[in-house]
């Protein structure tokens, strides 16, 4: 009966230890429906020449807005061709020489009346 009453208590306590291991607290599972999941996927495959995993994680975090307007391909194939190392310049000048951003932007402003 004894021994009965310590196998129950240490398995007990044995269930207790395991619930913070498991993330009692937390999410154990991100769910993989964000948009950068697909755009880290393409630059590892696209890109792995000159970007790390953590380096396409970053560059994709970077780019969202140009992901959300469907031109994360383009951006990575250009990121794939540049001859330099996968950085945030690499990733912000191919982001501007795609879609609608490739013209520059606006013109400039004329100056302003001079006052008297």
């Amino acid at each position: 009966m004894l021994a009965r009453v310590f196998v129950v208590l240490a398995l007990a306590l044995a269930g207790v230890a395991l619930v913070p291991s498991l993330g009692g607290c937390g999410r154990v599972l991100v769910p993989a429906n964000k948009p950068v999941d697909g755009c880290v996927k393409n630059c590892t495959a696209r890109a792995s020449q000159r970007c790390s995993l953590p380096e396409c994680e970053r560059g994709c975090e970077f780019i969202l807005d140009r992901i959300l307007e469907k031109e994360s391909d383009n951006v990575i194939a250009c990121v794939a061709r540049t001859p330099r190392r996968c950085s945030d310049v690499v990733w912000a000048d191919c982001a501007t020489k795609i879609g609608v951003h490739a013209d520059g932007g606006p013109p400039e402003a004329p100056p302003l009346p001079e006052e008297e």
